[in-house]
């Protein structure tokens, strides 16, 4: 019956056409499928058929500037459709646009030239965009608009009613989580000796803004929050491959704070805590099989075990927020089968598709060439472990 009760709330965008908004999500969904689809068909025919290196065809770079391209559209297409309708405010959309826009002229920059004058420049540019929408978004937040949208203002802003939330239990969940994140930030990207740089940063904003242009691209929307899409964390776990764990960890925290942006659905601070920077933080895991070179050789099943770490860890974060902030929605149900059931409604099958398509991107030779070429090196060893790793005399 719950199960039920979820599926009949449930916004399935793929086959809604009720509005301009939920018409440009279906029809730019169907066409990403095309796409894909169509980007399959050429690299097969390209390998197999002519027989020629995919990377170094002119149709290489111009399916990567296509790529960018159609995703910085589609982000400003229901960007601009979501203003118009849903009324994101102004002080959000504008900041929010910038960064679409410099996100696409840097993605397509770094197309044509990579050196270290474009890598700053691309890094400034997104990253000063970047810093203004989290800026803006400080600015709103703070202002208690998300609590009384979220219906946790009960008569006027300065009246906040916390009673539907098991708040000790939040606490406790976010700080443990918090603790654990980083913990295990510090322990898989022990060997990752490089700190952040022009290249990285840039690269990063790149990421970043990518998966926030196709997290517009809904599958499923979930009643209290939470969405299926069409791969858009897959930007973010190969930036993980190519750059390491922290990077990652670090991308996914901003990633985060930009989903608080684009779909806030806010009742607690520490809820805030566990389901967005927290939860897409984890999404940074998924680069720590990348550098287990034993599995050079299957760079797919790299990806795939990096993505179900990935995935797991930001269910554990979405899981105890909704114990402890959402069990009063579950109608009387057991808080904590509630919780099961509506997280793995939508993050399972979100995370299922990243893996299946990001397993379609690594089974390209000359795309692994090209990511595995950023890959963090290892810290050099000390005199005292090469001692004790060299033969006895």
């Amino acid at each position: 019956m719950l199960s039920l009760s979820l599926l009949a709330d449930t916004t399935w965008y793929p086959v809604t056409f009720d509005s301009p908004l939920n018409i440009a999500r279906g029809v730019c969904f169907w066409l990403t499928i095309a796409l894909l689809v169509t980007c399959a068909v050429l690299f097969l025919l390209m390998k197999f058929v002519f027989k020629k290196d995919f990377k170094q065809t002119a149709l290489f770079k111009y399916l990567g500037i296509g790529a960018v391209g159609y995703a910085c559209i589609v982000g400003i297409l229901l960007l601009v459709l979501t203003f118009l309708e849903d009324g994101i405010e102004e002080l959000l959309f504008y900041p929010l646009l910038v960064l679409i826009i410099a996100v696409g002229g840097s993605g397509i920059t770094l197309f044509f030239r990579r050196d270290k004058t474009v890598y700053i420049a691309c890094g400034c540019a997104v990253g000063a965009a970047l810093i203004a929408a989290l800026v803006c978004m400080g600015v709103l937040f703070s202002s208690g608009d998300s609590l009384w949208n979220n219906w946790i203002v009960t008569d006027d802003e300065s009246n906040v009613d916390f009673t539907k939330v098991d708040q000790i239990g939040l606490y406790i969940s976010a700080a443990l989580l918090i603790a654990a994140i980083i913990a295990a930030t510090f322990l898989l990207g022990k060997d990752e000796s490089k700190g952040f740089d022009a290249k990285s940063i840039s690269f990063a904003g790149v990421a970043i803004a990518m998966s926030f242009a196709l997290s517009y691209l809904r599958i499923v929307k979930m009643p209290q929050g939470g969405s299926i899409t069409v791969a858009s964390l897959l930007p973010l776990i190969i930036y993980s491959y190519m750059f390491g764990v922290k990077k990652g960890v670090f991308a996914g925290m901003i990633y985060g704070l930009l989903q608080a942006v684009q779909d806030p659905y806010i009742l607690h601070p520490a809820q805030f805590i566990l389901d967005y920077p927290a939860a897409f933080a984890c999404i940074g895991f998924s680069g720590v099989f990348a550098k287990v070179r034993k599995l050079d050789k299957l760079p797919q099943l790299q990806i795939a075990l990096g993505g179900i770490v990935a995935g797991l860890a930001r269910f554990v974060c979405h899981y105890f927020s909704g114990v402890f902030a959402f069990g009063s929605f579950g109608g009387g149900q057991n808080a904590w089968l509630y919780s099961l059931i509506y997280q793995s409604g939508y993050v399972l099958p979100d995370i299922a598709i990243v893996i299946v398509i990001g397993i379609l991107v690594f089974s390209s030779p000359a795309f692994v060439k090209v990511a595995r070429q950023y890959r963090p090196k290892e810290k050099p060893a000390t005199s005292a472990d090469a001692a004790e790793t060299s033969p006895a005399a």
